[in-house]
């Protein structure tokens, strides 16, 4: 399954959106969009937001870390 998360290093809720994926060993790649311009573009393409965490699960764009959206993403 491919999970992507775009992140800035200040924001909580992307912390706990990668300690979740971390602690049920749930592969996911990270992309800092307060460093990277073309990364911070493409999430808002792919989302239309430009608050973080916007999380990717295969296609399905999830805005914050909504436990209950992103468990239903990851068991289709």
């Amino acid at each position: 399954m491919a999970i992507t998360i775009y992140t800035t290093p200040t924001c909580s809720y992307c912390t706990l959106a990668k300690n979740y994926f971390r602690e049920n060993k749930i592969p996911f790649a990270e992309h800092n969009v307060a460093q990277d311009q073309r990364k911070a573009e493409e999430m808002v393409r792919k989302s239309g937001q430009m608050g973080v965490p916007v999380i990717d699960v295969h296609g399905k764009i999830i805005i914050g870390f909504n436990k209950p959206e992103i468990e239903k993403a990851i068991r289709r």
